[in-house]
């Protein structure tokens, strides 16, 4: 490696959740269609002799650069299954909202991978990053290719990619951090109404987003009621055509059939709540 690579880590925004079980791990078996936004962090590395990570943005404060961050947890997860792996400096721009239900920390970490596998001559298709990402979190395997799929299990099993139209967006977070441990504990006891996907249709994807919610949705809402209100508003929004919890909160999301509405409705509420994150998207 010898020159500087930048690598572009988008929103994962979970379009529908369906919480299926519980295994004897204690982990959830999931089924969720995932879509990528073009917003997102970036991140950078540099040739340098030891792995590091430097972190900045407007969310960098509260990610921090500490040897918990998943960027540093990917490279040393790629390190254990590629001797000598080459490593560097990391500098990641935070530019989404932590612990939101979109991934951001998961799509650090595959940014991170990308990164080393091109650096280190690793075809994206090696098995050893893929057990890398899965070794890191259950949502790092699907960010990996950051394509739309449909992952099942507890994001292990992804289908091929999924075709989607583009999808006109606004994605807003209270600025309250969930814990997804805290959801998945307010979650027991209820029942998920979502029903199995069955085959992503190419034609009528907002009805069909309307049959099939997120099972999470509920619970979140038990944890931090602030979720509720941004469902609300969003719902109440001139133009939308669904509005929806993305993972496990508290970042929310409204589609639209323009961009033009989507960029609009952004503004309205960024004047009108200005302690809310808001980010104009396209998700595909």
């Amino acid at each position: 490696m010898n020159a500087v690579t930048t690598d572009f880590a988008p929103a994962k925004i979970n379009l529908t959740l369906r919480v299926i079980g519980r295994r004897a791990d204690g982990y959830h078996e999931l089924e969720s269609l995932v879509a990528f936004a073009d917003i997102g962090d970036t991140l950078t590395l540099t040739p340098a002799a030891e792995t590091t990570l430097a972190v900045a943005g407007p969310f960098g404060g509260v990610c921090g650069a500490t040897a918990d961050n998943l960027v540093l947890k990917a490279a040393a997860a790629l390190g254990a299954r590629v001797p000598g792996l080459t490593g560097g400096a990391f500098h990641l721009e935070k530019k989404l909202p932590v612990a939101a239900g979109i991934g951001g920390g998961s799509s650090d970490a595959a940014a991170a991978l990308r990164l080393l596998a091109r650096a280190n001559g690793i075809a994206l298709d090696d098995p050893r990053l893929a057990a890398a990402a899965l070794a890191v979190g259950a949502d790092v395997p699907v960010c990996l290719a950051a394509k739309a799929r449909v992952m099942r299990g507890i994001g292990e099993i992804l289908s091929a990619p999924v075709g989607l139209p583009p999808l006109p967006a606004v994605l807003v977070n209270p600025g309250v951090a969930t814990a997804t441990r805290d959801v998945f504990r307010a979650f027991a006891g209820m029942h998920g109404d979502a029903a199995p996907l069955g085959e992503v249709p190419k034609a009528g994807l907002i009805e069909f987003l309307h049959v099939h919610g997120n099972d999470l949705t509920p619970a979140a809402i038990a944890c931090v009621p602030a979720v509720g209100e941004v469902l609300d508003v969003l719902a109440a929004l001139p133009g939308v055509r669904l509005a929806r919890m993305s993972g496990s909160g508290s970042t929310c999301f409204a589609l639209f059939d323009t961009a033009a509405e989507a960029t609009h409705a952004a503004g309205t509420l960024r004047s009108g709540r200005p302690d809310w994150w808001v980010g104009a998207a396209t998700l595909g």
